[in-house]
C-alpha cells in the first residue's frame, strides 16, 4: 500500500470499505447514502440557472444573503453540491477556479452552524496563508448575520495569540496544515476544541493532499471526530482525489465539472524572447509605459524569492510603487502587500507562486511573467490565466499542460537569449 493511499485509510474511517455481513446476522444501517458519481466533461451539457438558493435547500436569511452579494443564481458547483452536503454527504467537488466553489461549501456549514452554534463547528485546510485569509473574509460575508466568529490560524503570526483564540472556540477554523499541527501537538487543551467538530473542508484539495503535506494530515486527522463531514473543493483532479473517488466511490458524492482550458478574446498575449542581460531594463520598460497603455495594474510572477526581492529594490530605488508578495516575508508584510495592490494604493505586485492560485484579485489589466515557470521543464505544473468576462476579474491557478501551449497561455514571457539568437 503506498503512503497516500495509507492517509486515506487511515484517516477517513467513513471511507473504508464495508465488511460482507454473516448470514447469522443483520447487515448494519448505513451510515452514509450511496454514491452519486457525476462527471461532466461537456459543459454544454450542464444546464446552469435552472434553480434559485431558495431551491437548494438553504435557508431564507441565506438566500437573503446571497441576494445583498449579488450572487443572482446559484453557480454550476453550487447547484450540484449544495444539496448533497445538506443531505449529510462527503463529497468532492471538482471545478475551475472563480467557478464559485468556496460558496458551494460555505453556504451549507453555515446553515448547519445557525442550526446548531457551537465552536469549534467546522475546519478548513489550505494549502497557503494569503487563500485562508481570504477564506476567512469569504465566511464573514456569507455569515454576515450570523454573528460568525472565524480564527485564522497561519504561521508568521503570534502563536499564543493564536491559542487564546483557539481555546475560546470560534465558530470555524481556517488554517495551513503546518501551524494547526504545532498548536495541536503543543498544546493538550487544543485537541479537545475540535472534538465535535462536524465538517473538515480540504480547500485547493489537489495541494493540500500533497506529497508535501502528509505528516500533518495525518496529525490533524487524529485529533477530528470520525464522524465529521469530509469535503474536498479543488480546481483540478489529481491521483489522490481520484484514489478517492474510485476506492471509496460507493461513500461519497462527486462533482467534476471539466470545460479545457480557454482564454477569452479581450485577452492579449504575447511571447517576447529577450537576452538575459537585458531583461530587466526590458521589465522596466514595461512598467514605466503602463500609464501610457492605460494600465491600472499589473502582477510580475517570478520563479525565485531572491529575484523578487531584487526586483523590489530596483523598483524602489527608480522610484516606481511596487508590492513584494514572497514566502520570505513575515505575514504581516505578506498581507499588507496584498492589501496595497487590491486597494490600488500601488499598481504593481511583484509575486512568487505565493499568490499564483486561488486569490481573487479584480481588475489586473497585465500579468507578466518574468520566467518561464520552472516546473513546466518537468511535465508538471504551470500558472494559467484565467479571465471571467462576467465577473471582470482574473484568477490564477496551476494545470497540467504541454510546452508548445505556452503562448497561448502566458500574458508576456520575459525568456533568455536563446542559442545566442535574439528572436
Amino acid at each position: 500500500m503506498d503512503e497516500s493511499q495509507h492517509i486515506v485509510d487511515q484517516n477517513f474511517p467513513l471511507f473504508k470499505p464495508s465488511l460482507k455481513p454473516s448470514i447469522n446476522h443483520s447487515p448494519a444501517a448505513t451510515i452514509i447514502p450511496q454514491n452519486d458519481v457525476v462527471t461532466h466533461e461537456n459543459p454544454n451539457s450542464i444546464t446552469e440557472n435552472t434553480a434559485t438558493f431558495s431551491e437548494l435547500g438553504l435557508s431564507e436569511w441565506a438566500v437573503k444573503t446571497c441576494k445583498e452579494l449579488r450572487m443572482r443564481t446559484p453557480r454550476r458547483v453550487q447547484q450540484y453540491c449544495i444539496p448533497k452536503i445538506l443531505e449529510g454527504r462527503h463529497v468532492i467537488g471538482i471545478d475551475e477556479t472563480g467557478s464559485g466553489k468556496t460558496a458551494a461549501f460555505a453556504l451549507p456549514i453555515l446553515q448547519r452552524l445557525a442550526e446548531h452554534p457551537f465552536g469549534v463547528f467546522a475546519l478548513v485546510v489550505t494549502p497557503t496563508r494569503e487563500l485562508a485569509f481570504q477564506l476567512a473574509e469569504q465566511f464573514r460575508a456569507l455569515g454576515s448575520s450570523l454573528r460568525l466568529r472565524v480564527a485564522v490560524i497561519v504561521g508568521g503570526m503570534d502563536m499564543l495569540r493564536q491559542t487564546k483564540e483557539l481555546v475560546a472556540r470560534p465558530h470555524l477554523v481556517i488554517a495551513t496544515p503546518g501551524r494547526i499541527k504545532v498548536l495541536l501537538k503543543d498544546n493538550p487543551e487544543i485537541a479537545p476544541v475540535f472534538s465535535r467538530t462536524k465538517f473538515l473542508v480540504l480547500d485547493e484539495a489537489d495541494r493540500v493532499l500533497d506529497v508535501g503535506f502528509q505528516e500533518e494530515l495525518k496529525f490533524i486527522f487524529q485529533c477530528l471526530p470520525e464522524n465529521r463531514q469530509n469535503l474536498f473543493f479543488s480546481a483540478t483532479t489529481t491521483s489522490n482525489l481520484q484514489k478517492l473517488r474510485e476506492r471509496y466511490q460507493d461513500k461519497l458524492y462527486a462533482f467534476e465539472a471539466y470545460e479545457g482550458f480557454k482564454t477569452v478574446e479581450k485577452l492579449t498575449q504575447q511571447a517576447v524572447f529577450i537576452p538575459k542581460n537585458v531583461k530587466d531594463v526590458y521589465l522596466l520598460h514595461i512598467l514605466s509605459k503602463m500609464k501610457d497603455m492605460g494600465i491600472r495594474s499589473a502582477i510580475v510572477f517570478v520563479s525565485t524569492c531572491r529575484d523578487c526581492h531584487r526586483l523590489n529594490l530596483m523598483l524602489e530605488v527608480l522610484d516606481q510603487e511596487a508590492a513584494a508578495l514572497y514566502s520570505f516575508r513575515s505575514q504581516a508584510q505578506r498581507l499588507e502587500a496584498l492589501h496595497e495592490f487590491k486597494s490600488g494604493k500601488v499598481p504593481i505586485l511583484l509575486a512568487t507562486d505565493v499568490a499564483g492560485r486561488g486569490l481573487d484579485i479584480p481588475t489586473v489589466d497585465l500579468v507578466i511573467n518574468y520566467d518561464v515557470p520552472r516546473l513546466l521543464f518537468f511535465s508538471n505544473f504551470v500558472i494559467f490565466l484565467f479571465v471571467f468576462e462576467e465577473f471582470n476579474e482574473i484568477y490564477f491557478k496551476y494545470s497540467p499542460v504541454g510546452f508548445h501551449e505556452i503562448i497561448s497561455i502566458v500574458l508576456v514571457v520575459l525568456q533568455e537569449q536563446v542559442e545566442g539568437d535574439l528572436l
